[in-house]
């Protein structure tokens, strides 16, 4: 398994007394899909855990854990190719992983719909995975914004990127 990198962060965010909240998770998790769901199942919340992730400039990843369903939806499948985190969630997801010759586009993977019910829609969801302008942290950041808990996660992530 890879290193987690400088760029590298997980953030948990959880509803807790009707509020929403955010927090970082160690950047090692980024390199085990369950450690990262491990992680999420400890936190008690209203409603299940979200967790996200971010790797590198390559990639991020969103999981959202209810009682015993785990959502997993990766940014581009293509990182599997390079990056072990990618490559255990094709592997959850049931996807094969590409082979080389087939990595000349960038395609999300996963629920489209993990967060449908709190108000980002799968075309909103696909928009974000391909702007590829976008660094992880941007991204996840315009989602969280998008989802009502914007500046809790951008603490988060302030915190686990540093200034």
């Amino acid at each position: 398994m890879s290193d987690a990198g400088e760029t590298d962060f997980a953030v948990i965010v959880y509803r807790e007394e009707d509020q929403w909240e955010a927090d970082v998770l160690p950047a090692a998790v980024t390199a085990d899909l369950d450690s990262l769901v491990f992680a999420l199942r400890r936190q008690p919340s209203i409603g299940g855990t979200i967790g996200f992730a971010g790797v590198g400039d390559d990639f991020w990843l969103a999981v959202r854990v209810v009682g015993e369903e785990v959502s997993l939806f990766l940014s581009d499948l293509t990182a599997a190719a390079d990056y072990p985190l990618a490559r255990q969630v094709l592997k959850a997801l049931e996807i094969p992983i590409p082979a080389d010759d087939e990595l000349d586009q960038v395609l999300p993977a996963g629920d489209m719909s993990i967060f449908a019910d709190l108000g980002l829609e799968e075309m909103e969801l696909g928009a974000v995975a391909a702007d590829l302008d976008l660094y992880p942290e941007d991204a996840v950041a315009g989602m969280a914004e998008r989802l009502r808990f914007g500046e809790a996660v951008q603490e988060a992530l302030d915190r686990a990127l540093g200034p």
